[in-house]
């Protein structure tokens, strides 16, 4: 039997369980009552398979100005410099709130005898200056932050929900914008419930999952751009979509990614043949920005005819690399692939959305009461291109600017109207789940050839045209069957590449991640790609 639909109450909705999403839970449990959604298992965002670490400036040769710098230049001229260095100045306080909770960072014997924290180093940073916990940062950080959260009453989490849209003013024909909460699908009792709120939060990370191959988790489809765009958000920048150069190339290794502190530790990247390549593309070699090193070895497996190029850090000793990298070095072992006698597999694949959402430096959106933080937000730190390990970082930052405006402005859900509860009496269940299968896979494949890494503007018209046949199919799907999760995902997945490649098709310069071979030079007076929604 299912149960009949619920109304929940709080004063805070936190929408996504990642890194984001917790902190900001936990800086206001002392003083609100706090509902955290998570679409899948608790460990099933981007931030428990981030390897990398967290950049902030912790040693006394490094500073930062020098991480604004090297953030300004890895962003190829389109950051938010205000945000820029709002967010280096804010980065020790915020890592040090984290540590505070128990992450496990690595540390090593200091001069004085005493413990210091392991600093590594990163494509685009000038200064070693990332916290690490060994190469499964990401672990680390969200197994903290749950064991946190689940410690403190005022946060309810509900595992395995699904937003399925903001409740917004608009939405209730009324004419100003606020929002009330959100319409909820509980993926077990398969019905969608209300959540009414003071405040509304998006921590609900990128849309990678738009393209064939990508890094991210499955449920990294875009979910909190594509509801804050029906809901009347601007969005920006949506064309910066970062391919991360290396990912593991083995038919059986699903989104595993090879981290970047690998190359800051001496990886080289190598043809077939054994010959580094990046020397030939930039100064930095395999130390320069992502996008760069992405297109490189997508110019070279083009040129070659290959499948894939190689990441060689044979030359480093045994113990060093399983040191460095446990993770890495069981998982490639798993695959045949001993990574200290012999080169890794590597190809590109899309693993982070720079654009989003855009907001204030409080994570304030277009809609009054409305948050979003961490990837789903553009907030111009990021630019054309994001800089290694600022991910994360922007993930706690922000939740703390965000919390402490909420804090300073208050919540009360007293005074809502009346919201209808979701009206499920003219649909049916489905008997052609096939449809929606066949048109995610057509999705993710035409935006991987035609607004991947290397574009023009005939892939883009076509991509275009070919999306909006999908969104009409869709929605009269949607219009006459129960939602399910993959009808979901691929109704956010079709509005989210709608934003992507309408910002590429606005762009006419070749910028960081976005490349169009139709236009590519870079323009001199450097602007942000900004949708607006329809009234």
């Amino acid at each position: 039997m299912k149960q009949a639909p619920h109304e929940h109450k709080c004063d805070v909705l936190v929408i996504g369980a990642g890194a984001a999403g917790l902190t900001l839970a936990l800086r206001l449990a002392s003083k609100a009552n706090i509902i955290v959604l998570s679409k899948a298992k608790l460990k099933e965002g981007s931030t428990y398979y981030a390897q990398g670490g967290i950049a902030a400036v912790f040693d006394k040769d490094d500073s930062i100005e020098s991480h604004v710098q090297d953030t300004l230049i890895a962003g190829a001229g389109l950051c938010d410099e205000k945000t820029v260095r709002f967010t280096a100045e804010k980065a020790k306080q915020s890592l040090e709130t984290l540590i505070s909770y128990g992450v496990p960072f690595d540390t090593i014997p200091g001069e004085d005898g005493k413990q210091k924290y392991h600093l590594t180093r990163e494509g685009g940073h000038s200064h070693r200056r990332i916290l690490h916990a060994a190469d499964a940062t990401g672990k680390a950080v969200q197994k903290t932050l749950i064991r946190s959260a689940k410690s403190h009453q005022s946060i309810r989490i509900f595992e395995r929900y699904n937003a399925v849209d903001l409740i917004t003013a608009k939405k209730l024909k009324q004419a100003h914008k606020q929002v009330y909460g959100a319409y909820v699908w509980n993926r077990d009792s398969e019905q969608v419930e209300v959540i009414k709120a003071a405040k509304v939060i998006l921590a609900t990370g990128g849309a990678s999952k738009v393209y064939q191959y990508t890094s991210n988790p499955d449920i990294a489809s875009g979910d909190g751009i594509a509801m804050a765009w029906r809901a009347g958000c601007r969005i920006a920048n949506m064309e910066f979509n970062q391919f991360h150069p290396t990912c593991l190339f083995h038919p059986d290794a699903r989104n595993f990614l090879l981290t970047e502190a690998l190359r800051g530790e001496g990886a080289y990247l190598t043809r077939p043949d054994g010959s580094r390549f990046m020397p030939d593309f930039d100064d930095r070699a395999e130390l320069a920005p992502r996008d760069i090193v992405a297109r490189a070895i997508d110019f070279e497996m083009k040129r070659l005819g290959a499948d894939c190029m190689y990441l060689d850090i044979t030359h480093k000793p045994k113990d060093f690399i399983k040191h460095h990298f446990p993770t890495i070095y069981k998982r490639c072992k798993q695959f045949g692939i001993n990574m200290s006698k012999s080169p890794i597999p590597v190809v590109p694949a899309a693993h982070y959305t720079c654009g989003g959402v855009m907001t204030n430096l409080n994570g304030q959106t277009d809609i009054e009461n409305l948050y979003a933080i961490g990837e789903v937000a553009y907030t111009g730190l990021h630019g054309a291109n994001r800089m290694a390990s600022n991910s994360l970082l922007e993930c706690l930052v922000f939740a703390e600017a965000a919390a402490t405006n909420i804090l300073q402005s208050g919540f009360d859900v007293s005074k809502f109207p009346t919201i209808p509860a979701w009206d499920e009496s003219k649909v049916s269940d489905s008997d052609e789940e096939v449809v929606i299968q066949h048109n995610w896979h057509e999705l993710r494949l035409l935006m991987w050839d035609y607004v991947g890494i290397v574009r023009t503007n005939k892939r883009l018209e076509r991509a275009l045209r070919r999306i909006e046949l999908l969104q009409q199919e869709v929605d009269e799907y949607y219009a006459n069957f129960k939602v399910s999760n993959n009808l979901l995902e691929l109704r956010n997945l079709l509005d989210v590449a709608e934003l992507i490649v309408k910002c590429a098709m606005q762009r006419k310069e070749s910028r960081g991640l976005h490349y169009n071979l139709d236009y590519p030079n870079t323009a001199k007076d450097a602007k942000p790609s900004i949708l607006v929604p329809d009234s």
